[in-house]
């Protein structure tokens, strides 16, 4: 007859994949997000910058959210990895099914929730940014002569325009704070995910 393991059911060797990949997945998804953002919200930040350089620095806050979405991923990933046991001498771990079901459930619910904002945050920061340049321009560009940017005097002046250019502004920083809000309800249910474990009981 074959020896029955006690705990190898709940405690398989094969148990610490489970929370590696879920560490992995959190920090993998993560700057995915993270850099999906930076790159679309930075060609929209380059475009505006050819059409109204002085608004460059105001309009960095995109970059700026989208790059703290890989940190939320760091930070799940490294506690669930300090988390994870290393195996006995006899080849049986204490670290159980539950813990490695728990560490990929919280490393995939951080990870693909800022792996969606940072699409949400490049989305509307690179439309947002374009506008904004647009509209406190008047539609003319940098390099215009003054005969050029004097037009036939019926557009909207420079004060109409600056107006609008905050009221967009305005709007844009707030959808951006609502999809970066996107990353921070997952780290926060990943952050309650990775503290439930049960571990097996190491034989005297």
């Amino acid at each position: 007859m074959t020896e029955v393991v006690a705990g190898y059911d709940t405690c398989p060797p094969w148990a610490p994949f489970l929370g590696y990949l879920g560490a992995a997945s959190c920090v993998i998804l993560s700057n995915w997000g993270s850099a999906w953002g930076t790159w679309k919200a930075g060609i929209g930040v380059c475009n505006m910058g050819v059409v109204y350089p002085k608004g460059i620095m105001k309009n960095i806050v995109p970059i700026v959210m989208a790059g703290v979405l890989g940190i939320y991923g760091l930070i799940v990933a490294v506690i669930i990895a300090q988390n994870i046991n290393a195996p006995n001498n006899d080849g049986t771990t204490q670290y159980s099914m539950y813990n490695g079901y728990a560490h990929l459930a919280a490393g995939l619910c951080c990870g693909i929730s800022c792996l969606v904002a940072g699409g949400t945050i490049g989305m509307i920061g690179d439309v947002a940014v374009r506008g904004f340049g647009l509209k406190s321009s008047g539609g003319k560009r940098a390099w215009y002569t003054a005969a050029e940017m004097e037009g036939d005097g019926t557009g909207p002046t420079d004060a109409m325009n600056a107006d609008g250019a905050n009221k967009l502004y305005v709007g844009s920083l707030i959808m951006l704070i609502f999809s970066e809000a996107l990353a921070l309800y997952g780290l926060i249910v990943a952050l309650i995910l990775s503290q439930h474990s049960f571990k097996c009981e190491a034989d005297n």
